[in-house]
């Protein structure tokens, strides 16, 4: 019998309903353990200490937004293969392109509904 593999998932948002309603979405998929950053310094926080498979990361954050983590993702040690979702109410071209020449791998606009986010994260992830 194969032993199922774990996802390791970041979500990152301000807004806790968002995080919630992330958290419920991903939940259902096979292996996911979740965890949340309420801000981009709790994020960094987090993502020094473990290494992800996921982020789920909103841009418009106090403190340190969505695009300055996500650099701060692409140029760490353990996370720089990360694969990182823009979850953001912005959906604007402008911070589409810039979220895009960081690396992210997609740019979701909320909200989204559950199932297009576990297809997108299957697909990116390359799981069932």
């Amino acid at each position: 019998m194969t032993e199922q593999r774990s996802i390791e998932i970041l979500v990152v948002d301000d807004s806790p309903t968002m995080r919630q309603l992330v958290v419920h979405g991903l939940r259902r998929l096979p292996g996911a353990k979740l965890e949340e950053a309420g801000d981009g310094v709790e994020a960094c926080k987090k993502l020094a200490g473990k290494v992800y498979d996921l982020v789920m990361l909103d841009i418009n954050m106090p403190l340190l937004d969505g695009l300055k983590v996500l650099a701060h993702i692409r140029s760490s040690k353990n996370n720089a293969t990360t694969a990182v979702i823009m979850l953001t109410t912005e959906g604007g071209e402008v911070e589409k392109q810039r979220a895009g020449e960081l690396g992210a791998n997609a740019y979701l606009t909320k909200p989204t509904q559950a199932m297009v986010l576990q297809r997108t994260v299957k697909q990116i992830l390359g799981i069932g």
